[in-house]
């Protein structure tokens, strides 16, 4: 009888922990933010998602009067910063602004100090920028399918240029190699910029830039515009067709900025800080604030978000496969 009533004893008291731990939490979450708030960018200060981390931040400092201080830990193309938030508490006192590379890096790293779907709860997303294609005025075709019975015609003899091996800009490129069957070599460069410059001076055909980064550039004729991804056409070069409208209606890569938490962060203060995310996507001059960073704006729940990671990880992942893309970080 005693081993029966101290069985019970023990269910009970493990209900009225768990009850009094749904409350703490519950009370948390009615209380956070009750100090600043870290958002950690894993890339260099005067990034898009740098500035696109600070919009958000300037944006809840105002919504919640408390803090909201935007950390750069730049390092390892995203690595460091994205670890340092892994091992961080989960009280929602820090928190992760990034993009792609969260879903790029597990597919391309076989040593990364954290795992990206099992260390981090997708809080939402902020924005997106589409990728832009764009060829060097010189080659002789003016349409995304002029442009793949070219180099049809000439395998392996084109190539593209990427801001580096696993960069956003890369996938964007081999996505669109798989999908329309074009063999072309890729020449990573160190930064968007020296890519830029290789297309300009005619060393690359092709690459894939957003649209705020190479606008200037079409606009100048130094480089020739075929298609952006997304859903309508950039408001900056609003002659320039989606790829829908170039005949890849299932080209969707886009650049993202999204927030993330550490696994174990109560689903009362996700959701908090995801409904506040909607509010502030939906305020009045926020496309103005956007639109100075070439951002569109991306509402999601933390569902939606999830849902999008895994269809990216699904696209992209047998691509990086099958072209063997790789990384080593000791």
């Amino acid at each position: 009888m005693d081993q029966r009533r101290m069985a019970v004893r023990a269910v009970v008291f493990g209900v009225l922990a768990g009850v009094y731990g749904l409350l703490a939490a519950q009370e948390s979450a009615q209380q956070y933010p009750s100090r600043p708030i870290k958002i950690v960018v894993p890339v260099t200060p005067g990034a898009g998602i740098d500035n696109g981390a600070r919009i958000l931040a300037e944006k809840l400092r105002q919504s919640w009067g408390q803090p909201v201080l935007v950390e750069n830990r730049p390092g390892a193309i995203s690595i460091i910063g994205t670890g340092y938030v892994a091992k961080a508490p989960p009280d929602g006192y820090t928190l992760l602004f990034t993009a792609n590379a969260h879903v790029i890096l597990p597919l391309i790293s076989p040593k990364l100090p954290f795992d990206a779907t099992k260390d981090f709860v997708p809080v939402g997303t902020l924005a997106y920028t589409p990728y832009m294609m764009v060829t060097n005025p010189a080659l002789p075709v003016n349409s995304v399918q002029q442009f793949i019975a070219y180099a049809k015609a000439r395998p392996g003899e084109l190539n593209f240029g990427s801001s580096g091996v696993g960069a956003g800009s890369h996938i964007a490129g081999e996505v669109f190699s798989a999908m329309t069957g074009v063999r072309m070599q890729h020449i990573p460069f160190k930064g968007g910029g020296l890519a830029m410059a290789a297309l300009m001076g005619g060393q690359i055909d092709a690459s894939w830039n957003t649209v705020n980064a190479a606008a200037a550039q079409v606009k100048g004729g130094k480089l020739k515009a075929l298609a952006v991804s997304g859903e309508s056409r950039a408001a900056a070069l609003p002659d320039v067709p989606t790829f829908a409208e170039a005949g890849l209606p299932k080209y969707e890569e886009i650049a993202w900025l999204g927030l993330f938490a550490p696994t174990g962060t109560s689903k009362a203060i996700i959701d908090k800080l995801s409904v506040e995310m909607s509010k502030i996507l939906r305020s009045p001059g926020i496309r103005e604030s956007f639109d100075a960073q070439g951002l569109l704006p991306l509402i999601s729940t933390p569902e939606q978000f999830a849902e999008m990671l895994g269809r990216q990880t699904a696209t992209i992942a047998p691509i990086v496969k099958a072209a063997n893309i790789k990384i080593e970080n000791n």
